[in-house]
């Protein structure tokens, strides 16, 4: 299993759900940064659970830096940071040892590593893992805060639930509104709405799923590679890696399929001295590199696969037929967890490609 991303900055994870602690180690941060604890713990918390809605499975997630940091400040050599798992409840799996829990990697990670593997709470596979991706996504962040480029997610659907769209003329506006808030809808009422949604079907012992919407603002012009890193594949990779997201859209993606060409390509014109282009089908990118409007997707996340409901599946260890009934704390929903771990798998891949654009210089300071 592969467990580095990144090019010139690259984030290895490791730990298990239920394991003593889960982590990760970056390399490439350029020396000179300095870490905004406030990022840090703006986004941890966002990613917490929360109430109802969420696991009551609750944690910490304080990192423990162990290198690469000091007085706050990053070194330029490997950042390595742990943070404990605390509220382990293993026995709640004991009944699912060698049973495949639909829609869950349990089977194919058996598969994969011959029986060897970590199974309680999902292992290694665990959403719990991107808590340390989304410490590293607010390191990020502190990055790209020097450079005035902003990152923004909101919660456009869930199920007929859609909020208001992003206002393409404030984005920046849009984007503080989406970054104050734990539960990311820029109309309240349909916040409330989506969260009477979760809370029903909890009560149904069901789940739910999503679509995010999110906005980038602040990249120049010029940074990605045509071909095999272009901005599209890279951040593509980056936010595949999150568990449940089954789709990402760029720009207007599959509604070009009902449009002329005449209507889907975007004009360019001068405006206050800059290049810019009258729409933004493309989502900020033509040839896989940025043209310098805003960068703009849309992920999708399939519903939580841990239901308490009764549900068919196998014993691949009898082969044999069973039935299961998954019990224990799981979230209804994790779209409202997830838009953070969007943020942060952006706010990683947009740094390795500035880095490898502009060089480490580009960040940071000399002391």
């Amino acid at each position: 299993m592969k467990n580095t991303f990144g090019n010139n900055l690259t984030v290895t994870l490791f730990g298990e759900s239920h394991g003593t602690a889960i982590g990760a180690v970056m390399d490439g941060v350029p020396s000179g940064v300095r870490i905004d604890m406030d990022i840090i713990s703006r986004m941890v918390n966002q990613r917490k659970a929360a109430g109802t809605i969420s696991t009551g499975r609750k944690e910490d997630d304080i990192p423990e830096f162990v290198s690469g940091v000091k007085n706050g400040v990053t070194e330029g050599t490997p950042i390595t940071f742990f943070i404990q798992n605390k509220n382990v409840h293993s026995s709640d799996y004991n009944a699912l040892e060698n049973v495949a829990r639909p829609s869950h990697a349990d089977y194919a990670g058996h598969m994969k590593y011959r029986g060897n593997e970590d199974a309680s709470g999902g292992g290694h596979f665990s959403g719990r893992l991107t808590a340390p991706l989304v410490v590293c996504g607010a390191i990020c962040m502190c990055m790209l805060k020097e450079k005035h480029i902003s990152i923004g997610t909101h919660i456009s659907r869930m199920m007929d639930i859609v909020d208001r769209p992003f206002d393409e003329d404030n984005l920046l506006h849009d984007i503080e509104i989406c970054n104050e808030k734990t539960f990311s809808t820029l109309d309240d009422e349909k916040g409330q709405a989506m969260i009477a949604l979760i809370n029903d079907a909890r009560n149904k012992q069901d789940s739910v799923g999503g679509i995010l919407d999110t906005a980038i603002v602040g990249m120049d012009a010029g940074v990605g590679e045509p071909a095999f890193d272009s901005v599209e594949s890279m951040l593509s990779h980056a936010l595949f890696s999150i568990p449940a997201c089954k789709g990402v859209m760029f720009g207007s993606g599959f509604d070009f399929a009902s449009m002329y060409g005449s209507k889907a390509n975007d004009a360019f014109e001068m405006k206050d001295g800059k290049v810019t282009t009258v729409t933004n089908h493309n989502g900020g990118i033509n040839g896989g590199i940025t043209n310098g409007m805003p960068i703009r997707f849309q992920t999708v996340f399939k519903p939580t696969p841990s239901i308490s409901q009764k549900q068919k599946t196998v014993n691949f260890k009898t082969n044999e037929n069973v039935e299961i009934e998954i019990h224990g704390r799981h979230d209804p929903a994790i779209i409202h967890r997830a838009r953070v771990v969007v943020d942060a798998m952006c706010a990683i891949t947009l740094v390795d490609l500035l880095i490898t654009r502009y060089g480490t210089m580009y960040f940071g300071e000399e002391r």
